[in-house]
């Protein structure tokens, strides 16, 4: 089974549907409709992943079965990080919470969260409710040696 990340939009300069597979950017595929667009992308994956395998090519692997620790860095200007600082202070959260709690309100696809003019208590108040409601995902720890 195909494990691969698609995603079909509308193409205003087309005028159709086109259908993408994340890990093959290159890779598209028109239609008239959504489903005939997903179909045609899929397909189109499956002769290349068939076309790499038969030349020994490594094959992408797909987004959604590999490890991801959780962790990673964001470089922001100083006055951002130092607001953000004070917004964790204020709010008695960590700057770690904060920031995962404003990320996971705002999640993929949006601009500007952090500009928002919602207070970080509200921010990470969303975000415990989301947590509860188990629409986020809690940061783990790991062990130390």
């Amino acid at each position: 089974m195909d494990k691969y990340t698609y995603r079909v939009t509308w193409s205003e300069e087309d005028g159709e549907y086109v259908g993408l597979c994340t890990e093959f950017p290159s890779l598209s595929w028109l239609a008239d409709t959504q489903e005939a667009a997903l179909a045609g992308v899929r397909d189109t994956v499956k002769d290349v992943v068939q076309d790499m395998q038969s030349a020994g090519e490594a094959i992408p692997q797909p987004l959604a079965t590999k490890r991801y620790s959780g962790k990673f860095t964001v470089r922001v200007p100083p006055d951002v990080h130092r607001k953000l600082q004070i917004q964790a202070a204020e709010s008695k959260v960590s700057f770690n919470r904060l920031v995962s709690a404003k990320l996971s309100e705002y999640g993929p696809g949006t601009s500007g969260f952090l500009c928002k003019d919602a207070s970080s208590s509200e921010t990470v108040h969303n975000y415990d409710k989301a947590l509860k409601e188990k629409r986020v995902g809690r940061p783990r720890r790991s062990k130390r040696n």
